[in-house]
């Protein structure tokens, strides 16, 4: 059976995922997780579109993107992110194969019921994956995700991130937005809570 075919649009806000081969934790080391941050601002130099948030985690990875107008596809810029890792890490490694465990997930935010509350809960999901493995006890601490850009002004990312519409509607100053987008955290470590 032919797999899916990819739905790929302009001025979309994509969630995507991918796992190591076999889900091994190949990029448990600080080493490969800035390989692949620097693959990523090599992507962002390269073609045009808005990295809106990233999580690099041991054994997978998070994005959310946002295609632009007269952009490439999600399909090629993930295409080129992984592809040029996996390049990398066979010759650092001295290895051949696959690096990846399979296509990329994705999900089209604005295709949600509500895009602007998924969005800002999405972004604490993620976050607070660290957390859930234990890997940190605030997502704050983690060194391989980017929620403190949408916690503080002009906070030092280590690749360039846009904010997203769906965080800059949440109100019209940075502290408003701030208060607002806090909530969704509230609420989320509420629901952690009661799931442990």
């Amino acid at each position: 059976m032919p797999r899916p075919r990819r739905i790929c649009l302009p001025d979309h806000t994509y969630h995507v995922t991918s796992l190591c081969i076999r889900k091994a934790f190949l990029i448990k080391q600080d080493f490969w997780k800035e390989i692949l941050l620097g693959v990523i601002d090599r992507t962002l130099k390269k073609y045009d579109f808005e990295l809106i948030s990233y999580q690099i985690m041991d054994n997978h990875f998070h994005f959310i993107i946002k295609t632009t107008q007269n952009g490439p596809t999600i399909s090629r810029i993930m295409q080129y992110i992984k592809a040029r890792f996996a390049e990398i890490y066979n010759k650092k490694m001295n290895t051949t194969g696959p690096f990846w465990n399979e296509r990329f997930k994705d999900k089209i935010i604005e295709h949600s019921d509500n895009p602007q509350m998924y969005f800002n809960w999405l972004m604490w999901y993620l976050a607070f994956n660290p957390v859930r493995n234990k890997t940190v006890s605030d997502p704050r601490d983690y060194k391989y995700g980017c929620i403190n850009c949408y916690l503080y002004e002009d906070y030092p990312a280590q690749v360039k991130i846009t904010l997203h519409k769906y965080f800059l509607n949440l109100g019209d100053t940075f502290k408003e937005r701030l208060k607002n987008f806090l909530s969704y955290e509230e609420a989320y470590r509420k629901r952690l809570a009661l799931a442990i």
